[in-house]
């Protein structure tokens, strides 16, 4: 009896084990059913697109005819004979180097502030937030061409003091700053991260440095950076990704120009005018594919270097 009776619940711990199998095969199946769409969508919108442009970067391509096979024509062309390309770089370069830094500092510096608890944060996050809500619509661009124009706010604001200045817009010289100067003016989206971050630094650290007497700017780069390093690098990597990409501001600043003289000729505004004013879809194409390149390159080295400066919790 002892071994009839264990030999079913043997065969019956073993049914019950095949059917929650089953159960979780037709579970999964299931999922994967309802994941059709997605997987429709990935394939149609990105991953078709994207092999396309990847074939049409070889081409010559005009959208009123067929491509023409070139090989890499359209590489070499940019590299060695399109001086404009050249300026692209260079200016996308520098509004990056420039931008992206800022708005960081600036961000950091304002959650700083915000995290010491004052009244009603929920509506100065609200108001600082909002720049970045609209930063990249065609109506704050045209608002920064206002302010920056000849008889914008900025000058009135000077002319008070006696000092009468130009088109900060028009002028080569100062076009391209008044760009980074929106784009630190959108801070609103790292802010609120490193505000999120600052919020999870465990208290106790800040109270351990005050009884060792250490002052402001000593907790400072010793705790709150250490421990803020990983949402430093979340929202370097964030920002960094979106200077390379951007496109409204340089294209409503200049009516899709990029003047004066190429000077807020941003990379992205060029790729726009060589596929669609000028219809050469087969180098734009190469330019995109250059672009997503360096953005991948520039997000790898990122995080390769990170691992020297980044601090995780639970490390060691």
């Amino acid at each position: 009896m002892t071994v009839q009776s264990a030999l079913k619940g043997r065969v019956a711990a073993d049914h019950g084990s095949t059917r929650r199998m089953r159960r979780g095969v037709s579970e999964g199946l299931a999922g994967y059913l309802f994941l059709i769409p997605w997987f429709i969508g990935l394939a149609v919108i990105v991953v078709g697109p994207m092999v396309a442009s990847l074939y049409l970067s070889f081409t010559n391509y005009n959208p009123l005819g067929s491509p023409k096979w070139i090989g890499l024509d359209n590489y070499t062309r940019m590299f060695t004979a399109d001086p404009r390309y050249l300026k692209a770089v260079r200016v996308t370069v520098t509004y990056v180097v420039l931008s992206v830094p800022l708005q960081l500092v600036f961000a950091l510096l304002l959650a700083l502030a915000l995290d010491k608890g004052m009244r009603a944060l929920n509506f100065y996050r609200s108001v600082y937030y909002l720049p970045s809500l609209l930063g990249g619509s065609v109506a704050i661009a045209l608002l920064w061409r206002q302010v920056f124009g000849d008889s914008g706010l900025v000058n009135q604001v000077l002319g008070f003091f006696g000092i009468h200045a130009g088109s900060w817009i028009g002028d080569p010289d100062t076009s391209l700053y008044t760009l980074v100067t929106l784009s630190v003016w959108m801070f609103g989206a790292p802010m609120i991260i490193f505000l999120a971050g600052l919020r999870q630094i465990p208290t106790m650290y800040y109270e351990a440095a005050m009884v060792d007497g250490a002052g402001p700017l000593r907790t400072f780069f010793k705790i709150t950076l250490p421990l803020l390093s990983p949402v430093i690098f979340f929202n370097l990597i964030l920002q960094t990704i979106s200077a390379f990409q951007a496109f409204t501001p340089a294209y409503v600043v200049s009516d899709g120009t990029g003047g004066p003289v190429d000077s807020t000729l941003f990379y992205t505004l060029y790729l726009y005018q060589e596929g669609f004013p000028n219809l050469r879809m087969g180098y734009a194409s190469a330019l995109a594919w250059v672009l997503l390149a360096v953005i991948g390159i520039i997000t790898a080295i990122n995080f390769v270097v990170s691992k020297y400066w980044v601090f995780y919790g639970d490390e060691g």
